[in-house]
Order: structure tokens, then C-alpha cells, then sequence
């Protein structure tokens, strides 16, 4: 039987090697964050678990101390 494509597909990593995962690094974590103000599931964001926890809890972090904004609308 022949494998699917999508499993034979390669993805490209989402995250570069020199990019660090911090809650000061908003540039970064603004791509992982809809327009709504939230949080861009794995699916979407082509993380591996580890790096997903990690943006997770440093969005969560930034949020506290209001660096970026809750949601990106402005009404």
C-alpha cells in the first residue's frame, strides 16, 4: 500500500534555530496569535508539543504583563 502525501511531505519548521522562545520576544509571538487574540493551535502553527507549551505559556506570560495587546481589534 502507498503512504498518504501528506505523510511523505516534509514540513518546514515554523520556528527558526536561532529564534528563543521568551514572552519578551513579541515579534515572535504575534504570528502565533490570531486576529481574535488567540492562541494558533499545533495544527496551525507546525510547532512540536514542546515548542507549543513553550509559546504558549511566554504568550501568556506577555499578556500578563501587557505587552501585546489582549486582541488586535480596535473598536
Amino acid at each position: 500500500m502507498n503512504k498518504s502525501k501528506q505523510s511523505s511531505r516534509r514540513r518546514s519548521p515554523s520556528i527558526r534555530s536561532d529564534e528563543i522562545i521568551d514572552y519578551r520576544n513579541i515579534s515572535l509571538l504575534r504570528r502565533f496569535v490570531s486576529e481574535q487574540g488567540r492562541i494558533s493551535p499545533r495544527r496551525m502553527s507546525r510547532l512540536t508539543p514542546k515548542q507549543q507549551h513553550s509559546i504558549a505559556v511566554a504568550i501568556k506570560r506577555a499578556r500578563i504583563l501587557a505587552l501585546p495587546p489582549f486582541s488586535n481589534n480596535e473598536n
